[in-house]
């Protein structure tokens, strides 16, 4: 009982409010199903890692000597060398079918257009005071993809690492929440009823293995620091597509993927102690996030209806908000969002072309970031 009393009394009012944030995203993940394989781990560990005297970051012994307790060893072992993004790419590379955008390729554009605001929040992250390279870290956020968000961070050694990993899975969870209002914001009832016909068309095995071998290449060449993040993507595409790892390929989807994020989530909630997190700087980076999604969607958007002033077929402008890097969820919202407004409109293989090269352009600008700044 003494020892009870003397936790209890050691409970600091910072400690429960990260109890309330890792129970909501403990209730996000298993009642409204948003990311549970991370959410969850994340906000189990938020709790975890503001217990007090907690020895998942830290453990003290009687000499008064401090050691590392055994999140930062994973933190050390997985993310401080990038292992844990880069291993988790090879998954998402391998659960991307590339069809859909290889029968389309100027659906390429759609991905691009969605980077906007990566570079608009950049700067407005720089005017708030952040320090460059951390304001290049928040404004990652915004490229919709939480490996890529980690692999900057980390590599630009940011103090708010965790912050930044949170607010980047969180908003990729808020997608179906986020994305409607601006795409309604940005477009007319009449842009959002164009129907665009879906054309099946054959590409060739060769092709689809020749392609990740490609891009691999280009973006090595045109942005030489993205070439981790885009080789381990399209490797694993390129284990997909092969046809003679498809036990390997499966692995790679299933059980190493959820694997790498169970590992992941529950290894940033080291970077989640009240003392570090709770900050007014952290509520900024959340704010910042949300501006990144919000830009990205409507670039996207505005740049699909400056297409339809020069072609004649016309886009539905909401597919330009699938070229985020969210994967499949930006697709899905789209795709019902245009069921919402036309029942016989099916927007989804168009959604899931612009949402693909998101995930290509997502890395790719990681990596120009990277260039520019590192």
């Amino acid at each position: 009982m003494e020892i009870l009393y003397e936790n209890l009394l050691a409970i600091q009012w910072q400690q429960v409010v990260m109890w309330v944030i890792g129970g909501v995203l403990i209730y996000l993940a298993i009642k409204k199903d948003m990311e549970p394989s991370l959410l969850l781990p994340i906000g189990f560990g938020a709790i975890l890692v503001n217990l007090p005297f907690s020895g998942a970051v830290t453990q003290a012994f009687e000499n008064g000597i401090q050691e590392i307790g055994i999140l930062n060893v994973l933190f050390d072992a997985g993310i401080a060398n990038e292992m844990f993004p880069l291993l988790l790419f090879i998954g998402i590379g391998a659960m991307i079918d590339f069809g859909p955008l290889l029968s389309n390729p100027k659906l390429l554009l759609f991905g691009a257009a969605a980077q906007f605001g990566i570079f608009a929040t950049l700067s407005i992250a720089a005017l708030f005071g952040f320090d460059l390279k951390d304001a290049a870290s928040v404004a990652i956020i915004g490229a919709a993809d939480g490996p890529t968000s980690i692999f900057v961070a980390n590599y630009f050694n940011s103090k708010y690492l965790g912050a930044i990993i949170v607010a980047a899975y969180s908003y990729m969870a808020l997608v179906p929440i986020v994305q409607p209002p601006v795409i309604r914001l940005f477009t007319t009832k009449k842009e959002r009823l164009i129907r665009m016909p879906y054309h099946q068309k054959n590409v060739s095995k060769f092709t689809r293995i020749v392609f990740p071998i490609a891009v691999t290449v280009v973006a090595g060449l045109v942005a030489p620091r993205s070439v981790a993040l885009v080789g381990f993507l399209m490797f694993g595409n390129l284990i997909r597509e092969c046809g003679v790892l498809d036990s390997l390929s499966e692995t790679a989807q299933k059980v190493l993927a959820n694997l790498i994020t169970l590992f992941l989530g529950i290894t940033v909630a080291c970077k989640m102690q009240a003392s570090a997190f709770l900050n007014p700087q952290t509520l900024l980076i959340l704010a910042l996030g949300l501006v990144a999604f919000i830009f990205d969607t409507a670039g996207g958007v505005i740049f699909a209806k400056i297409l339809n002033l020069f072609t004649k077929n016309k886009i539905n402008p909401m597919i330009g908000a699938a070229g985020i890097s969210a994967f499949p969820m930006s697709a899905r919202v789209v795709h019902k969002m245009g069921l919402a407004e036309d029942k016989q409109n099916f927007l989804l293989m168009h959604a899931a072309g612009a949402n693909v090269s998101g995930q290509i352009a997502s890395v790719i600008a990681g990596g120009l970031i990277l260039s520019l700044l590192g």
